[in-house]
């Protein structure tokens, strides 16, 4: 991968994203920071400036407004946008006869507008260039149904099919359209989930832990490392053929085929 490549990752002041932003600054991209809290991305900023070149912007990618402002403020500083990575998202569990319409609106502007907005952004850059790189942090809610969290999953099957459909819009134009679906990673949307069952159920720590776990084969959460060495991988140069594809990296919960 060339140092020209301008890598904008968004959600990126924590957990996956700032592990991706990692990798990315680490195959030689200038990574631009996106997210909504400020003095959380200049702190991640000053722990990545030793891998290379790295800036941030701060906006909420559910407003298309904040999403334009933000990009051209990446541009000025690096460049065209080459890669986007769509990690920003966010989960709420509900049972679904108790869901208000504020919670449902919530989650498909977060998980799936935001991930629209983001596209149409930087993807006039891509065709410019006849090269691009879009990876779609997803989840394995995407591509099957958990309980009590119905707004989360409409949303992220809704980014798998979004995936679907633009890659092969692009598919002769230089430009991979991928999505990355984790299974329960060790993440504050995870940790989040535990607080959930332990107040619900009384259950410890260890014990919520291991019944999240229950889900994949290894009997383990996976670790946001796991999860960004995949977008990464995605965002080189030489995954050119791979498109239009939603990977689970989950222990083998699911088995796409």
């Amino acid at each position: 991968m060339t140092q020209a490549r301008h890598a904008l990752v968004t959600g990126a002041a924590r957990g996956i994203g700032l592990i991706v932003a990692q990798r990315l600054l680490q195959q030689g991209c200038r990574v631009t920071l996106m997210g909504r809290n400020v003095q959380a991305l200049e702190q991640a900023a000053q722990q990545l400036k030793p891998l290379g070149e790295v800036g941030f912007v701060a906006g909420d990618v559910g407003s298309a407004q904040n999403v334009e402002a933000a990009f051209a403020k990446a541009r000025d500083q690096f460049g065209p946008i080459d890669i986007l990575v769509n990690n920003a998202g966010q989960a709420v569990s509900e049972r679904f006869d108790r869901m208000t319409q504020e919670a449902w609106h919530s989650m498909l502007s977060v998980n799936l507008t935001g991930t629209f907005h983001c596209i149409q952004a930087a993807l006039p850059d891509m065709l410019a260039k006849r090269w691009g790189r879009i990876v779609n942090v997803a989840s394995t809610a995407g591509l099957q149904g958990y309980a009590y969290v119905s707004a989360y999953c409409a949303a992220k099957h809704g980014v798998v099919g979004l995936t679907r459909s633009l890659a092969l819009e692009v598919a002769r134009k230089g430009i991979t359209v991928n999505a990355v679906c984790p299974g329960y990673t060790e993440t504050d949307l995870v940790r989040d989930a535990l607080d959930n069952i332990m107040e619900k159920t009384g259950m410890t720590l260890d014990q919520a832990r291991a019944k999240l776990a229950e889900s994949n084969p290894q009997g383990r959460l996976v670790q946001p490392e796991e999860v960004a060495d995949a977008v990464a991988w995605l965002c080189q140069s030489g995954a050119g053929a791979v498109n239009g594809q939603s990977i689970p990296v989950d222990g083998g919960e699911v088995m796409v085929g």
